[in-house]
């Protein structure tokens, strides 16, 4: 019995001491985060003193200056008070320099600065393509895809993305048969993801019939708010704890159902290069589509494209050209729905070009000037991608003489800068003839696909989707907006609305 007894004190004692050293530690480590967070605080205060902003709570920084609607409207404000940059405050020890003044940005995108950590949160879903690689990797990539967006590659295009088109405008006048209004962005999302489908995968069918796309759209719509919630979320930040919340599940979730779409697109182009005698004949296709570029690369090269970096790109494109296009068209929509003259005015010199026919070619794009520019100032007052982050690699020293060490999180704020008045007179005011030819303008004042080497890569292409739809959807249907739902602007990944983006649409005669 006392051996027992002993035993148990022991064994008691033992664990005692355990605890005892846990707690330590813990207490050590903890009294070392503090330590950090507070000189790395410091270490932010003294670098950003050069550039004011509001008052911010020492943990939350200014999360409570922000309502998710009126985010965009707050950075507005800031920009009157604080020129071309200023600091916000996300929490405690972390803080981000907003950028808006076209002599700052170009001197940001002027270098290779990699894409801010905040982007890794992205990772999980499209992978480590264009968007997100830096260095010598992206570049390596950059150089393989651009092939892909070359003016004899884009130039047939223009009657698949045409096709696709028509299929929305017919389903539209079916739709408003029975009700004037839509919402048009899911609709729009659907023909822009349609005609990436058709044109960089050589897809052959219409997606916009296809129910499976629907699931696509909807996961990319639940990713995009996700990401914009993890992103202001403290604790979100650290990724065990966001995998373990509901949100991380349903993230992930998610996740695997955009990623079933982009592989169902890899595995049946590579059934097809696997047909006998389909391999030889897509080598001597003039032009080498998107997906057909990855391929070969991995095949002739597996070592410098492996699996992974193929979803990754497919993955990148898949979303970047069909979101951040659908974002641009809708936007458009509204713009000339709220300013019928530019509207009509369109309208006319797209007839006039066109006249009865509704078949349009490579040629007629560069006959539409005065679309053009109505298209690149709805650019302007809604850019599909409101802002691009940036970790600075080395020093920067700005035109003004301030100056930012290495390691510091910096936002160009495209958005705030299209809206900047010290940038565009009356910049809330729709005036296409900003862009009129001669117009003179700050290089760096418009970036709707941002600038500098690592600017969109399909930018072309984008444009030319933009003109062939507004022309199409401006032959058929005359827009007026829905005076009861007017759309609140968001500033997420793509630039969308809070309520949906509703128009009144009216068949011509």
């Amino acid at each position: 019995m006392t051996v027992s007894v002993l035993s148990s004190t022991g064994f008691l004692g033992g664990i005692s001491g355990f605890l005892q050293v846990a707690a330590l530690l813990s207490l050590v480590l903890l009294l070392l985060k503090a330590a950090q967070f507070y000189l790395h605080r410091q270490w932010l205060l003294k670098v950003l003193q050069q550039f004011p902003s509001p008052p911010s709570h020492w943990l939350f920084g200014h999360k409570q200056e922000f309502q998710r609607d009126q985010e965009l409207q707050k950075f507005l404000e800031w920009a009157e008070k604080f020129p071309c940059a200023c600091p916000r405050w996300l929490w405690g020890s972390n803080a981000i320099l907003q950028v808006y003044d076209p002599d700052y940005l170009k001197v940001i995108l002027g270098r290779s600065d990699p894409k801010s950590t905040s982007y890794r949160i992205l990772a999980p879903w499209i992978g480590y393509g264009l968007l997100l690689l830096n260095g010598q990797k992206w570049f390596q990539h950059r150089r393989l895809l651009t092939p892909a967006f070359h003016s004899d590659i884009l130039k047939p295009y223009v009657g698949l993305m045409a096709d696709s088109v028509r299929v929305l405008l017919d389903k539209w006048e079916k739709l408003i048969s029975q009700n004037p209004y839509l919402e048009v962005f899911e609709h729009v999302s659907l023909m822009t993801l349609d005609t990436i489908m058709k044109c960089a995968f050589s897809h052959d069918s219409s997606v916009q019939v296809d129910r499976k796309s629907y699931t696509y759209i909807q996961a990319v719509a639940d990713l995009t708010n996700l990401l914009f919630t993890r992103g202001r979320n403290l604790f979100y930040q650290n990724d065990f704890i966001y995998w373990l919340t509901p949100d991380g599940r349903w993230s992930h979730r998610v996740c695997q159902l955009a990623h079933q779409h982009t592989d169902r697109v890899i595995k049946q182009r590579k059934a097809c290069l696997q047909e006998e005698g389909e391999l030889e004949k897509i080598r001597k296709k003039r032009h080498l589509d998107f997906l057909d570029i990855l391929l070969f690369a991995q095949m002739e090269n597996g070592n410098s494209l492996s699996d992974k970096d193929l979803r990754a790109e497919v993955d990148t494109f898949m979303f970047e050209g069909h979101d951040t296009t659908a974002s641009g068209f809708s936007w458009i929509l509204y713009a000339l729905a709220t300013h019928p003259q530019h509207q009509q005015r369109c309208r006319e010199e797209i007839q006039s070009l066109l006249g009865e026919e509704t078949s349009i070619t490579w040629d007629h794009l560069d006959q539409i000037p005065y679309t053009t520019m109505c298209i690149k100032e709805a650019l302007r007052l809604y850019p599909p991608v409101p802002h691009i982050g940036r970790e600075l690699s080395k020093p920067i020293t700005f035109p003004d003489g301030r100056s930012l060490p290495k390691g510091i999180l910096v936002t160009l704020a495209i958005y705030t800068l299209h809206h900047n008045p010290k940038v565009w007179p009356n910049p809330e005011e729709f005036d296409p003839f900003r862009f009129a030819p001669g117009s003179d303008r700050h290089s760096h004042a418009f970036l709707p696909f941002s600038g500098g080497s690592r600017n969109c890569i399909g930018k072309q292409f984008a444009m030319h989707e933009l003109k062939v739809a507004v022309a199409l959807t401006l032959l058929r249907f005359e827009l007026r907006p829905d005076p009861n739902r007017v759309p609140i602007p968001l500033p997420g990944v793509v630039l969308k609305s809070k309520n949906g983006i509703h128009l009144q649409l009216k068949k011509l005669l």
